[in-house]
């Protein structure tokens, strides 16, 4: 699998919370050939089977992105948004967005903007109307935009819109390439609705009821600008190994089994613990009786801007582990 053309692809496609259908469909058409069967269910999460005897092991990716919905058209033909997930306002304005019909504009704020304080809620978007009516024709209220950034390398490394959590399907696509045959029932749950509360994971789990969860999502990085060591990931150090976030407190064993698998077959990895933020293994964990959890992160710089940045090292190494722990031998229990 081509990594850059498929990150390209995926990326793309359009999917902020609620709106996977489109993402969705290019996931499946990926996925196509690495598994035994596909579903859908009314939560709108995509779940790819690879069908085994064994224990039942869920990895969960989320295929939402955060975007904007239009709350009220002006007379002079700006479009006012509120946010979908966590959309920071500092960091997309002056961001160019498309809308899911292909209309085009510039997330901007008004001159007498105090800049300090500036909320979502305070962003309009600039279609180039020349006034509410012409407005109206493009864009009607409730319509969601995406950022519209491109795709490109540096170096090593890709900068992309939505690696979070684009770069997390493509590991499980790059894992799902790798898979031989294995006794364990492997569910890859392309989850929806993450970034407004772990919405589908919730729903998916319930219905998997697995042994054991992994969620793939990226991480914060310590080695930012100005870090305040609110996470502890570094970039290019390889795979992150959940330890907790706001969401879990990964179990134990699953930590272990995790670090001692990537040991075991040369994969670089970390592991990582953040004071914010959560992933589906929060959902995951707590499904039913509960379930042994953890999480695979690819450390990412400045997640939630147009324009992400994450190690193509690290990436290999999480599809690796990834695929390393579908495979391993599993009991019922650890």
């Amino acid at each position: 699998m081509d990594m850059m053309k498929t990150l390209t692809q995926l990326a793309a496609a359009f999917g902020p919370s609620g709106y996977e259908n489109e993402i969705s469909q290019v996931i499946e058409d990926l996925a196509k050939p690495y598994v035994d069967e596909i579903s859908r269910d009314v939560m709108g999460n995509l779940i790819c089977r690879k069908k085994g005897s064994g224990p039942r092991v869920m990895f969960s990716a989320h295929m939402d992105s955060i975007g904007l919905v239009a709350t009220h058209i002006s007379e002079k033909g700006f479009i006012h948004v509120g946010p979908i997930g966590g959309v920071v306002a500092q960091k997309v304005l002056y961001t160019p967005v498309r809308f899911q019909n292909g209309t085009k504009g510039l997330f901007c704020a008004g001159a007498d903007a105090d800049f300090a304080k500036l909320k979502a809620t305070d962003l309009v978007i600039d279609i180039g109307a020349a006034d509410g009516e012409e407005a109206k024709k493009l864009v009607q209220v409730g319509d969601v935009a995406v950022y519209d950034t491109p795709t490109r390398t540096a170096g090593s490394r890709v900068i992309s819109p939505y690696l979070d959590n684009r770069i997390g399907c493509l590991v499980l696509l790059l894992a799902m390439e790798q898979l031989g045959e294995t006794d364990n029932d492997l569910y890859f749950v392309f989850s929806s609705q993450e970034e407004v509360g772990c919405r589908g994971a919730k729903t998916a789990a319930w219905a998997i009821d697995p042994d054991y969860g992994v969620a793939v999502d990226v991480c914060g990085t310590d080695d930012m600008p100005g870090s305040k060591h609110t996470v502890t990931a570094l970039c290019g150090k390889g795979a992150a190994v959940n330890v907790m976030d706001h969401s879990v407190i990964c179990h134990p064993e699953m930590v272990k089994k995790l670090t001692q698998l990537a040991q075991e077959r040369g994969i670089p990895v970390q592991k990582t613990v953040s004071r914010m933020g959560g992933t589906d293994a929060g959902p995951i964990h707590q499904t039913r009786a509960g379930v042994y959890t953890g999480g695979i992160s690819i450390p990412c710089r400045y997640i939630h801007t147009p324009s992400e940045l994450v190690d193509w090292k690290d990436v290999q190494a999480c599809a690796d582990l990834a695929a390393a722990f579908a495979s391993c031998k599993l009991k019922d229990k650890i």
